[in-house]
């Protein structure tokens, strides 16, 4: 078998074999198929894409291209979920313990940020003592003992995705569809779930800026999960405003814990108690989705998801100070409206690229994050402004300068018109 083949084979169009693709994926990893060759085979897929079979048999090389998590060692059913990363996606840090006090067990392993979406493990460490590098032993018990880890991968798990993701990067590659859908899977099934519900971001803050985009990625990776005998569900959620509030470490970890207490912002608690519903039916914690949702509203009333949170974040050596003291800044900027009107847009890049100029987020894997730092949003998309009105607190611990000021000023667009809210959940796909 030649790789110069099956490159062409791939830039004609046609179909490649599970042994073709396995070829490649050895071949790489092994260092036998060098950079320049698999560039081309990237590239030809990019354009020529993959059948739904070809996209499971790259998942299946790649996962088998490093270690697996067993997590047969967890008494039930495992539940996990991946977003594919927007502007104030906290709802690890609520779904994990809402989910988990509704008696289902959550094993979860995250990631960091980078660029203008923030990464869950950035958000836990910004916890005084709590850990993400947690044993696989240690892991494993936590869950059985409390229902609930989140942490840092372990070991050497899905190295093929690694190796290619980086190729894509400097390659115009990362757009692909099929290659995007096995980079999310292989890492997903590679953890050991058992139900995995994926959260497909689509909008100006998210990779997917198109319906039919998140909808092709969404079915692709359901039916993968399904040939691996998982129970994969896809919610395309809007990201052409910021989730919730609060962009920025600790200022969403604050928000996590007021939602966690029944005081959350209405668009954050419909898609974390809507996504929450799937995993605790799944998990067969509820005989209906409906059933499901009524217990992950009450959870998040009636104190119990707050109580887990508190039990998760001290279990992984964690200790929350008093809210009030959470959050210490130089000084709170407020950014004021110059007209009247609705907000029509609060474009999330935006903001979240305001995040990352204050220090809250990395442009390369080397920065240092502040976690005091961020924005908090005083208005939503839908909402009536007058001139003078706070649109957003800038948290800044060095001075607020004209380049922060001009890319607020871009974000938002209010007109004159009344304008509905949008929809957060658009499509569920199973």
């Amino acid at each position: 078998m030649r790789m110069v083949d099956i490159i062409e084979k791939k830039r004609e169009g046609h179909f490649l074999s599970v042994e073709e693709i396995n070829f490649v994926i050895q071949g790489y990893v092994q260092g036998k198929i060098p950079d320049y060759q698999v560039s081309a085979w990237l590239m030809a897929i990019f354009f020529q894409g993959m059948t739904d079979q070809e996209s499971a048999a790259l998942t299946k090389a790649m996962l088998e291209s490093g270690d697996k998590i067993d997590l047969s060692k967890i008494s039930g059913i495992k539940v996990d979920k991946h977003s594919t990363g927007g502007v104030g996606d906290k709802t690890t840090l609520i779904l994990g313990p809402l989910v988990a006090a509704c008696g289902a067990k959550v094993a979860k392993l995250s990631g960091r940020g980078l660029g203008h979406t923030g990464g869950t493990l950035d958000k836990l460490e910004s916890i005084d003592g709590c850990r993400i590098n947690l044993t696989e032993e240690e892991f494993i018990n936590q869950v059985n003992q409390i229902g609930i880890a989140v942490a840092g991968q372990t070991g050497e798990i899905v190295p093929a995705d690694k190796l290619l993701y980086a190729l894509r990067d400097v390659t115009g590659t990362v757009p692909s569809i099929p290659l995007i859908a096995s980079s999310i899977m292989s890492k997903k099934l590679a953890s050991g779930a058992d139900v995995i519900c994926l959260d497909v971001k689509i909008g100006d803050g998210a990779f997917m800026k198109t319906i039919e985009d998140a909808r092709e990625l969404s079915r692709i990776m359901v039916s993968i999960g399904e040939s691996f005998g998982k129970n994969v569900t896809a919610f395309i959620t809007d990201m052409d405003q910021p989730l919730g509030h609060a962009i920025g470490n600790r200022l969403e970890v604050k928000e996590a814990i007021e939602t966690l207490s029944g005081n959350g912002p209405e668009d954050l608690v419909e898609l974390c108690t809507d996504i929450a519903s799937h995993m605790i039916y799944y998990a067969k914690q509820a005989p209906t989705l409906e059933a499901a949702k009524a217990m992950a509203l009450e959870k998040l009333n009636n104190g119990e998801a707050l109580a887990k949170f508190n039990e998760f974040i001290t279990a992984q050596g964690g200790a929350l100070p008093e809210l009030s003291h959470f959050i210490e800044v130089k000084e709170i900027y407020p950014f004021k409206a110059k007209k009247a009107g609705f907000v029509k847009q609060i474009k999330a890049l935006n903001i979240g690229l305001t995040s990352m100029k204050l220090g809250g987020g990395r442009e390369t894997k080397e920065d240092v994050i502040d976690p005091m730092v961020g924005v908090l949003l005083q208005k939503k998309i839908g909402e009536k402004v007058s001139i003078g009105d706070t649109l957003a607190f800038v948290y800044a611990n060095h001075p607020v300068d004209s380049d922060i000021l001009s890319t607020l000023e871009d974000a938002f667009f209010i007109v004159e018109y009344q304008v509905d809210k949008p929809k957060i959940i658009l499509e569920v796909i199973s």
